[in-house]
């Protein structure tokens, strides 16, 4: 059976999240603290951690940073903070995704179920239709059977898990070469917020989309000569995001 901690100090909402993921099918153990969170967390080695950011005896942050150096533990994080710089912070510290208090459940059994299917295919092989009636887009070049991408100085393989920009290996987060493989397979194609999140992260749009942006400026500093002025990243306008060549 599926494990999953829940580390929350308020139990109104722990009770909240453990009943709806127990009716789920999961296997949940709670936490009220960071230190018993992370004594939990090495003892039952769960599939998932849901992780608050403000906890006593040890902040969430610490607590998703230390767990992330052990092992590869799934985390999603709650944060009732609003503002960008805290969801960086918890993407800094290792944490896989998050959500923002107040958040409805089936949010939450959303971003659940997408993370604990990481490490099955995301891409899926679908790819989009391209009008005939434009001019064919100069896709990246694609070899060794599609696992090695290629736009002028940007090579991404997909087997080796590697990204180099000038020949330089740049490091990745999980998530981030999941996104520029998407793109890198569709190129000049706008792919909106919703489509990358239900692509790459896995679930359907259920009313934020931040976590793409984050993640594209992210990648605009690792990839482009200037991330002010991207030229393979662009910004669609009321759209999302695609990728030049």
């Amino acid at each position: 059976m599926t494990k999953i901690l829940i580390v929350e100090d308020d139990p109104a909402i722990s009770e909240t999240v453990a009943y709806n993921l127990v009716s789920e099918g999961y296997q949940i153990q709670v936490a009220s603290d960071g230190l018993e969170g992370l004594e939990l967390a090495r003892e039952m080695q769960p599939d998932l951690v849901i992780l608050d950011i403000m906890l006593p005896k040890m902040s969430g942050l610490d607590v998703c940073r230390m767990l992330k150096k052990e092992s590869d533990h799934k985390i999603l994080m709650m944060t009732a903070r609003d503002s960008e710089v805290d969801i960086l912070h918890g993407f800094d510290c290792g944490a896989d995704d998050y959500v923002t208090k107040p958040f409805s459940m089936r949010l939450m059994k959303a971003r659940a179920a997408a993370l604990l299917r990481r490490g099955e295919p995301v891409l899926g092989g679908q790819e989009f239709e391209i009008n005939a009636a434009e001019p064919a887009p100069r896709a990246a070049t694609r070899s060794d059977e599609n696992t090695l991408l290629v736009a002028e100085n940007v090579e991404l393989d997909s087997l080796a898990r590697e990204v180099r920009v000038a020949g330089n290996i740049i490091n990745m987060r999980p998530r981030e070469f999941d996104l520029l493989e998407y793109l890198m397979r569709h190129p000049r194609q706008a792919l909106s917020r919703e489509m990358l999140l239900e692509s790459v992260w896995g679930y359907t749009f259920l009313g934020d989309t931040r976590t793409v942006d984050v993640h594209i400026r992210w990648l605009r500093k690792k990839i482009e000569v200037d991330p002010a002025k991207p030229q393979r990243l662009v910004t669609v306008r009321s759209i999302g995001y695609k990728f030049i060549p």
